[in-house]
């Protein structure tokens, strides 16, 4: 839980409360802060690509991601160059796709191993809690005397000592107990199998996550000009993902899990599409709560699913599906662009996005659905 904070609270969305402190201090315009965004997008799809190929244990991978997300937060606040920026954000992104990635294998290892695959929800929780420290940080340091470059540093200071206890637990606890060596003799880890619409269900995730993600907030500054409303949006939301997770973990354990993932994602649809139809500041909100609610959700499930169906290589499967989440979260943006091309504003164009994303999640909805029909010897 810990180590999911401090990979994506920190080194996937510290940026998005921080991006208007630095452009208060006069270090970042819009378009230098879409640039840095984008980069980080970037590092994520490609430490993806890159996890599924490493050969190193999840431990030291978990270890290694977590070291280096704190050094390179740091070192954000070390510097006013905007290309060292994007640098550096690149590979923040990379380095928590890493650190995702195998905290999911090391942790989900260990508690199918144990039994309790129901506190998943538990360690996933860290992603909002992350998020929610984040804001939290951000609101409460906040002031007109505090350089938001010291406040990087000073995020960075509280990541290194929560990384403290993620670095602990893999040094004692370096694998789970489920070792591909109880085989029999001769016997080959299974490889996955089954698993490329789950990577496809996943990449249509990520493309319709990320268009409300990235435009609720403004649309939201556009119906209400209150700062504190700002302040706490983010720590709300955050708290909002670890709240969901820990609530399907324990009240839907019995439930099929692509069932559940199938109903997420139904879901955000409705938190995609609203927008669309009922511009309000009640709207915003409640697809804001139906977007941030099942978004971890989602990579819980998905996770765990991905998992069990290449237990003998879940790095590998793991990673794929992370790209294609990455990769996804990429298209969405340049899809909205695109269109913006051939309609007269950009709310017009925005809508039209949605729609496409919402028809992407409906169609992996539908897939997951019918997908759950299956009989599990069909991919085990």
């Amino acid at each position: 839980m810990v180590s999911l904070a401090v990979a994506m609270g920190v080194g996937r969305f510290a940026f998005t409360p921080l991006f208007p402190l630095m452009v208060r201090d006069g270090l970042l315009s819009g378009e230098s802060g879409a640039l840095i965004a984008a980069s980080n997008y970037l590092g994520y799809l490609v430490g993806a690509v890159v996890a599924a190929r490493l050969r190193v244990q999840p431990a030291m991978l978990v270890a290694l991601g977590l070291i280096s997300t704190v050094a390179v937060t740091a070192a954000v606040g070390g510097t006013s160059s905007v290309p060292l920026w994007v640098a550096l954000r690149f590979l923040a992104g990379m380095l928590s796709a890493w650190t995702l990635v195998a905290t999911s294998a090391w942790g989900l290892g260990w508690l199918a191993s144990l039994g309790r695959p129901h506190l998943a929800g538990a360690v996933f929780a860290g992603v909002g809690l992350g998020i929610a420290g984040a804001g939290l940080f951000c609101l409460v340091a906040a002031d007109p005397h505090m350089s938001s470059l010291r406040m990087w540093v000073q995020l960075a200071g509280w990541a290194g000592i929560a990384t403290l206890f993620p670095l602990l637990v893999v040094w004692i606890l370096p694998g789970s107990v489920a070792r591909p060596a109880e085989l029999p003799a001769g016997q080959a880890p299974r490889k996955p199998v089954r698993t490329a619409g789950l990577v496809a269900c996943y990449t249509l995730f990520g493309f319709g996550y990320i268009l409300p993600a990235t435009y609720l907030p403004a649309l939201a500054r556009q119906l209400v000009d209150d700062p504190q409303v700002f302040g706490l949006a983010w720590p709300l939301f955050g708290l909002a993902a670890a709240v969901s997770t820990i609530v399907v973990s324990w009240c839907l354990q019995n439930a099929n899990r692509l069932r559940v993932w199938a109903a997420s994602h139904l879901l955000m649809v409705v938190g995609v599409l609203l927008p669309c139809v009922w511009t309000s500041l009640p709207s915003v909100t409640i697809a804001a709560l139906l977007v941030g609610g099942t978004f971890m959700v989602i990579t819980m499930l998905a996770m765990q699913e991905a998992r069990a169906r290449a237990e003998g290589n879940a790095t590998l499967v793991l990673g794929r599906m992370t790209a294609g989440f990455a990769l996804g979260q990429l298209l969405g943006p340049l899809a909205s662009a695109a269109m913006g091309r051939f309609t007269d504003d950009f709310t017009t164009a925005l809508n039209h996005a949605l729609v496409l994303a919402a028809a992407g999640l409906l169609s992996s909805a539908f897939y997951l659905w019918r997908e759950a029909r299956q009989p599990p010897e069909r991919y085990s």
